[in-house]
């Protein structure tokens, strides 16, 4: 770390340390009155000043100069593949990169009670004038990526930067699109969806999966274009098993092993039963406890 970046975040922390309201969000803590839901279809809720405006500056120091074009997966492959349905530019941070970075990891894995090696590193996104993310989903399409750590079951946005105009979070599909007012702030794309406005530090959860692990429909969703101002955001997603250490998909090749130690545990309370997809598995793909379920193939 050079010594202005030393300087950046001992400034960081000592507002973070320093300040009565950053105390109440400090490792591993979060504060449940500032969310709000937003739909339960699909499940997304806001929580408003996630992040201080320090720590928003911070993640932007550390990313402004190592921004490469933005890739998506491709739907077959699994590669990663430039698309001009995703024009922005970003770049990954390290997990736990320094300690304002663990402290957002803790403060998120906290708020979705998910575990922090379920999750991706953060990765910081900018959006210039013009340029947009077009409606996608989260969840995988292809095996390959769900080889590691298996679908994306939930997504964290935060905001890093305020935008004039444009720049929302949209959700074409959300059971309250037509039901949200919407005055002349908002952009014609906005319109097109529930639609969240980006305001720096405030985060946006939203789940890509049924509680049953199946795919939702409704969690589609798009970054409408920058229109005045400039958009910074940080992503965390989060996956249904650790994204940290590559788990063999179960089946015969492998003598079907259970690809978790809690398997037997949940076999025995009727979990195979009450959830046979991420259990047993589906026609797409084998579930992750299928020896304890005994629907190995003899």
């Amino acid at each position: 770390m050079d010594f202005c970046s030393h300087l950046r975040l001992a400034a960081v922390l000592a507002l973070l340390t320093g300040c009565a309201s950053a105390a109440s969000r400090g490792a591993g803590s979060f504060d449940p009155s500032r969310v709000v839901q937003l739909s339960w279809r699909p499940r997304a809720f806001l929580h408003k000043g996630f992040l201080l405006d320090a720590e928003c500056d911070h993640l932007i120091a550390l990313a402004k100069d190592k921004l490469e074009k933005s890739m998506v997966a491709d739907n077959k492959s699994g590669k990663s593949v430039q698309s001009e349905v995703r024009t922005s530019s970003g770049m990954f941070l390290e997990k736990k990169q320094d300690e304002v970075v663990t402290r957002i990891e803790e403060r998120i894995s906290a708020w979705t009670f998910l575990p922090p090696e379920n999750g991706e590193a953060i990765q910081i996104l900018h959006y210039q004038n013009g340029e947009k993310y077009e409606p996608h989903y989260d969840y995988f399409h292809d095996k390959n990526n769900q080889a590691l750590g298996g679908h994306r079951i939930a997504t964290v946005l935060m905001y890093l930067s305020n935008v004039e105009k444009g720049g929302e979070t949209i959700f074409p599909n959300a059971e309250g699109k037509l039901l949200q007012p919407k005055d002349d702030t908002w952009s014609d794309c906005a319109r097109n969806g529930y639609a969240v406005k980006p305001v720096k530090g405030d985060a946006l959860l939203f789940f890509s999966l049924h509680p049953d692990s199946t795919t939702d429909s409704d969690s589609l969703h798009g970054s409408c274009p920058a229109i005045e101002g400039q958009k910074w955001s940080a992503t965390k997603w989060i996956h249904v098993r650790s994204f940290d250490l590559t788990v063999k998909q179960p089946g015969p090749s492998d003598g079907c092993e259970d690809d978790n130690v809690l398997c037997p545990q949940w076999a025995a309370v009727g979990e195979c039963a009450k959830n046979p997809n991420y259990m047993v598995g589906t026609k797409e793909a084998p579930g992750f406890c299928r020896k304890s379920c005994k629907v190995c193939a003899e």
